[in-house]
């Protein structure tokens, strides 16, 4: 199963209320605040990797107040 993790920048003090969209969208299973050069990290796993793609493509950095984003496809050995 295609999994990745998103590392999302948000704009000050919009950390809670990103945290509560996230959690809404189809393919996000897990979600956290956290400190350092990232604000949320969130986890994403879909049925293929296109819905991987359109998930973090058209649904996560298209979440108002999201600022930049980096996604990090983990690779199953």
């Amino acid at each position: 199963m295609p999994t990745a993790f998103v590392l999302i920048n948000v704009e000050l003090g919009a950390e809670e209320e990103l945290v509560k969209g996230l959690k809404k969208i189809e393919n996000v299973k897990e979600v956290y605040v956290v400190y350092g050069v990232y604000d949320i990290i969130a986890k994403i796993e879909a049925d293929t990797m296109e819905r991987l793609k359109e998930t973090v493509t058209w649904k996560i950095r298209r979440l108002d107040k999201v600022r930049s984003t980096l996604t990090m496809i983990v690779v199953e050995a």
